[in-house]
């Protein structure tokens, strides 16, 4: 039987990342079977995306970079699905993988189900219940115009089923027919990979950032409702520095452009302040592998990134979440995860507590075992074969 060939499409940095669990796999379990391509939209621009990036991380580089950039949603995913489009009509993919929530996703979604490419839709089921947020917007389009349906979580798999997704359906399975499975999450697969990974490669980072294993918090402030409100990081970052400078503890900020600027702009010394202080201390953006590393040594993380959300739980740290919402609520529900939003007294008070409860706390297998991209590839050739 002739390989059957199979089109990745990723739009970002952390899209890249995700996908490389399943090329990975395909590598490794399916290279007699599956031939892959893998679109870059280009959504977001990243400098990291260099050759280091992919040789560092062991993973493929993309066949094709559409290379669309940063524009308003419209104009952006518009450009992507013509761009996607032309691609599907060239390749004659038998299917087409998306991940996450991103515009890309979406461009994907609509462009594969629009020519009847079967959409396989990867982290489906997420909801954070917000639609003021352009991802979930994404994720419930998505979601509903895809073939088969992968759920990393319970409560994604539930999710689905509220929506009338129904796990009983029988093959074959089209759109109209779709199948949804609870899988477990490829970024576990992912992170099992590149802890090792990271620990080979980038061991001296620590030293050379002098920090001590579970001594340290790590914080990851990005999302524009924290980083272009004023109030909000005034709020985020004061309290942090206080906490630092109280239990002597550094915080390290690997700092996204967007929130220098927004220091750089703040009224009064609040950018002075937070710059001279001892324990909060800024760093330029660090690398994944970096990142991971950090992640897996640090004593609690505090974020308002869905990934890292999920890695503190792999990892096993505590985490306060700066956001009112998050599409991860098991996190929440089991209690390693408290949503802190801005709040100068939810985040101390849950800080603290963290601080003198962290050894109780407990971290169930929420997402899999680590082999989630082998068993969704398995179910694609059950499917397209």
């Amino acid at each position: 039987m002739p390989n059957r060939k199979l089109l990745n499409i990723v739009g970002a940095r952390p899209q890249i990342i995700k996908a490389s669990a399943v090329s990975r796999a395909i590598r490794v379990h399916f290279s007699d079977r599956i031939n892959e391509v893998l679109l870059h939209t280009g959504q977001h621009y990243d400098k990291e995306l260099s050759e280091v990036f992919f040789d560092e991380l062991e993973i493929r580089k993309p066949d094709y970079n559409l290379e669309v950039g940063s524009a308003r949603h419209g104009k952006q995913t518009s450009l992507m699905i013509t761009g996607i489009e032309d691609v599907l009509l060239r390749e004659n993919p038998d299917c087409v993988v998306l991940y996450g929530d991103t515009n890309s996703t979406l461009a994907g979604a609509v462009a594969a189900s629009k020519l009847h490419f079967p959409v396989i839709h990867i982290e489906a089921g997420l909801r954070s219940f917000n639609k003021s947020m352009p991802e979930e917007l994404n994720r419930i389009m998505s979601d509903h115009a895809s073939t088969l349906l992968f759920a990393p979580t319970n409560a994604a798999f539930k999710n689905l089923m509220n929506e009338g997704f129904r796990p009983e359906n029988s093959p074959p399975y089209t759109i109209d027919n779709p199948k949804i499975y609870l899988t477990g999450d490829i970024m576990f697969d992912n992170s099992l990979f590149f802890a090792e990974l990271a620990e080979r490669k980038k061991s001296a980072l620590l030293a050379e950032l002098a920090l001590e294993r579970d001594k340290f918090t790590l914080v990851t402030i990005h999302r524009d409702i924290n980083t272009d409100n004023t109030r909000r990081l005034e709020s985020i970052l004061t309290t942090l520095k206080n906490l630092s400078e109280e239990y002597l503890m550094p915080f390290l900020m690997p700092l996204h452009p967007r929130t220098i600027n927004s220091l750089k702009s703040a009224p009064g010394k609040l950018g002075d302040e937070i710059h001279s202080s001892g324990y909060l201390r800024i760093i330029p953006p660090v690398s994944y592998l970096e990142m991971i590393l950090l992640e897996k040594t640090c004593r609690m993380i505090i974020t308002d990134s869905g990934g890292v959300q999920k890695e503190s739980h792999f990892f096993s740290k505590p985490c306060l979440v700066l956001r009112k919402e998050t599409e991860w609520t098991e996190l929440v529900a089991n209690g390693t995860a408290v949503l802190v939003d801005a709040d100068a007294e939810l985040i101390r008070k849950n800080f603290v507590r963290f601080m003198h409860s962290d050894s109780e706390l407990k971290y169930p297998a929420f997402y899999g075992d680590g082999k989630a991209a082998e068993f969704i590839l398995g179910e694609i050739l059950r499917m397209i074969e």
